[in-house]
């Protein structure tokens, strides 16, 4: 379709500007791109960016928390089409993180903390570019130990002259079918919460994964019985948005 034409194209375009090169992922339909991205370290910290950031223009910062399995790395890229301006129908899916299929879903993909910068994509349709920090996985095959060092890792991030000095949404994933939150979790939300204060309570939505679509009661209950403080709507209910992690399967 001409929709199509127009995403690849503007994709296109993108890795030219930056000089990049797109990597094309046997898939099937939709056809699957692996972004090339700058990638670089600073400290404990990995950064991944794609497109070149526009001083001019207003840049919006997400944190995601949640365990491992949970599907934050579908989530991630499902944000970047999002942001993109990719739609159903168009038959494209790109990913800007590898998503590897032998890894164990209880092992987690990442050991640092990532940031993701998405530029060049305003006004598709967020007016703004777009951050996202993905915390590690956390609970599961992780002990309290290591959580209080990705706690560490935060507070670098959050207080380094060159990191992210401001939040405007906290993201906690879990899947549809959660019925509790591991202890882990709780702890590690309650210490990102530390570093904000209840100011930041507002701006905590429920990204609700694996979802069939309808209202995912189990995990609901789950964070009304963990006491988790979060957005709420008129009817004083959790705010919550659902994915259903195969928008890149084969159609």
């Amino acid at each position: 379709t001409c929709v199509k034409y127009t995403i690849t194209d503007q994709i296109q375009k993108e890795y030219i500007k930056n000089n990049h090169t797109d990597v094309w992922i046997p898939s099937g339909y939709p056809v699957v791109y692996q972004l090339t991205t700058k990638m670089e370290t600073i400290g404990n910290e990995r950064r991944v960016t794609f497109g070149k950031k526009n001083v001019n223009k207003i840049n919006k910062t997400i944190l995601l928390v949640g365990e491992t399995g949970a599907g934050k790395s579908t989530l991630i890229n499902a944000l970047l089409n999002y942001t993109m301006g990719v739609k159903w129908e168009d038959g494209v899916w790109f990913q800007i993180v590898e998503e590897k299929k032998d890894k164990k879903q209880t092992e987690s993909q990442t050991s640092d903390v990532m940031v993701y910068e998405i530029f060049g994509f305003e006004d598709e349709t967020l007016p703004y570019s777009l951050t996202i920090i993905d915390t590690p996985g956390f609970g599961n095959t992780r002990e309290i130990k290591y959580d209080d060092i990705i706690f560490q890792r935060l507070f670098d991030l959050f207080r380094s002259e060159d990191g992210v000095h401001e939040v405007h949404a906290v993201g906690l994933v879990m899947k549809a079918t959660d019925n509790r939150m591991s202890d882990q979790l709780i702890y590690v939300f309650d210490s990102v919460m530390s570093l904000f204060g209840k100011d930041l309570e507002e701006k905590i939505v429920a990204l609700i994964t694996h979802s069939n679509g309808r209202r995912p009661r189990s995990a609901l209950q789950a964070l009304e019985a963990a006491n988790i403080k979060c957005a709420k709507n008129e009817e004083n209910q959790p705010v919550y948005f659902l994915f259903d992690n195969c928008q890149q399967e084969d159609r």
